[in-house]
């Protein structure tokens, strides 16, 4: 059952069916009970009393008149009126007896209660013994009369109960109902919100169960606004950075269709080609970014080898560093680390490796690797750059931030902020520190038991 209401009002129904259930059982069991004791104290004082007045010196037939005056119908209950007394002799004749009782003996003489079948019928019988005046006396009831009793008394009880439960469901379902009320104006106030409402819900008034439920949806809309930020910042800072390039592209077409001379247009066709490699950069970077935060890489099905995934990424760059006059010298020892994220890590290598290939002059060597540091793994790619100020440091990681020393190459600023975002996604760690002797150095930092979901 997914209804909340439902669920309550069931738990709540069956916890009281069954409180009330053993309710019924335990004042039946008490009933009978104290009934039971009601009637042995009446059959003791009925005997004492007959007894008491034959020992006071009144004729048995005047005894006999005075028992069954006695124990003629005088109660609602009917608590005498199935009583009957037997006066024996102790040579067991029978000196008297009330009215309506029955035809054989009621106890066999022994003093005490004690119940007997008489006449098929089983009866309850207290005997007196008076020894001096040579008598004893049997009072009982029928065990029926006693039953039919105990199943009166507790009839009685059960009816107005019986007739309480549907009221009870009834107040259970309102006040169920009424405590989840909260939750419904809580539906209401979201249904009736905009859609571009991010705003936070005010929970002064919500109940404590609910203010767990309200801080998650708050945390919810707050995540939800960054990420529309940073995507309306995103479209903006895209459609600005290729908007440049584009029109670059489109002067250089101009130029080479009006050049007067061959050596004007190889010129233009050179910047035309340069800016394409540029924006087509630009724009996968755009796409890992985007394919990052919006959690599009998904695990490998199996791991690979992060050693390869460098070397893989040196090999794509290869064209680049021979073009610059930049060397590559990879240390990374096979089977060190493998990783089921090749694609994240990739993305990361690629665009550090790419940033340290742009950054060096011209007969520089970076440096990429791969060690063990514990239980961690840690790829390093170091250049011989001019290096980054550090005013500007703090803000590397941010997109489409360029530095002051960015002006000599064709950077679009994604670079280290696809490389952040990527560490933010396998749960590793990302810095950049100073050289010694000029340049940067940038270390990624894994766990080394990276899992593979």
């Amino acid at each position: 059952m997914t209804s909340i209401r439902g669920r309550l009002l069931i738990i709540l129904l069956v916890a009281t069916s069954a409180i009330w259930l053993s309710a019924v059982l335990w004042i039946q069991h008490s009933t009978r009970q104290e009934v039971i004791h009601v009637l042995d104290r009446r059959l003791e004082e009925s005997a004492r009393m007959v007894a008491s007045l034959i020992g006071d010196g009144m004729s048995v037939e005047d005894a006999r008149r005075a028992v069954t005056s006695e124990l003629a119908p005088q109660d609602h209950y009917g608590l005498r009126r199935q009583l009957s007394c037997q006066i024996w002799g102790l040579d067991g004749t029978l000196i008297g007896e009330s009215e309506g009782a029955p035809e054989g003996r009621l106890a066999e003489g022994a003093a005490g209660f004690s119940e007997n079948t008489v006449e098929g019928e089983v009866w309850r019988v207290y005997t007196l013994v008076e020894p001096d005046a040579g008598f004893r006396v049997m009072v009982g009831d029928a065990q029926a009369m006693r039953d039919h009793l105990v199943q009166g008394v507790t009839l009685s009880l059960l009816v107005p109960m019986s007739l309480m439960l549907p009221v009870l469901a009834g107040l259970i379902w309102l006040i169920v109902g009424r405590g989840l009320t909260p939750l419904d104006r809580l539906g209401a106030t979201l249904s009736a919100r905009a859609a571009r409402d991010l705003s936070p819900i005010d929970d002064t008034r919500a109940p404590r169960e609910l203010r767990p439920m309200v801080a998650a949806l708050n945390g919810l809309l707050r995540r939800v606004g960054r990420a529309r930020e940073r995507e309306r910042n995103f479209t903006a800072f895209a459609a600005h950075e290729l908007k440049t390039p584009l029109a670059g592209l489109q002067t250089e077409a101009e130029i080479a269709s009006m050049a007067p001379d061959e050596a004007t247009r190889a010129r233009a066709l050179e910047q035309i080609s340069q800016g394409v490699k540029r924006t087509d950069r630009m724009v996968k970077q755009l796409l890992d970014m985007a394919a990052i935060e919006q959690g599009g890489t998904a695990p490998d099905t199996a791991p690979r080898d992060g050693a390869g995934i460098l070397a893989a990424v040196a090999e794509d760059l290869a064209p680049l560093a021979e073009r610059r006059g930049v060397s590559l010298r990879l240390a990374a020892p096979e089977g060190l680390w493998p990783t089921c994220h090749a694609t994240l890590l990739q993305a990361a290598l690629r665009n550090l490796v790419e940033n340290a290939v742009q950054a060096s002059p011209e007969g520089a060597e970076v440096e990429a690797g791969l060690r063990r540091d514990g239980a961690e793994a840690v790829f390093h790619v170091a250049d011989r750059g001019p290096g980054i100020p550090e005013a500007e440091r703090p803000h590397v990681t941010e997109r489409f931030f360029r530095g002051g020393n960015s002006g000599r190459t064709s950077g679009s600023g994604l670079g280290l902020a696809i490389v952040a975002a990527a560490m933010e996604r396998m749960g590793g760690d990302f810095a950049i520190r100073p050289r010694p002797g000029g340049g940067e150095v940038a270390e990624l930092r894994l766990p080394a038991d990276f899992p593979a979901s």
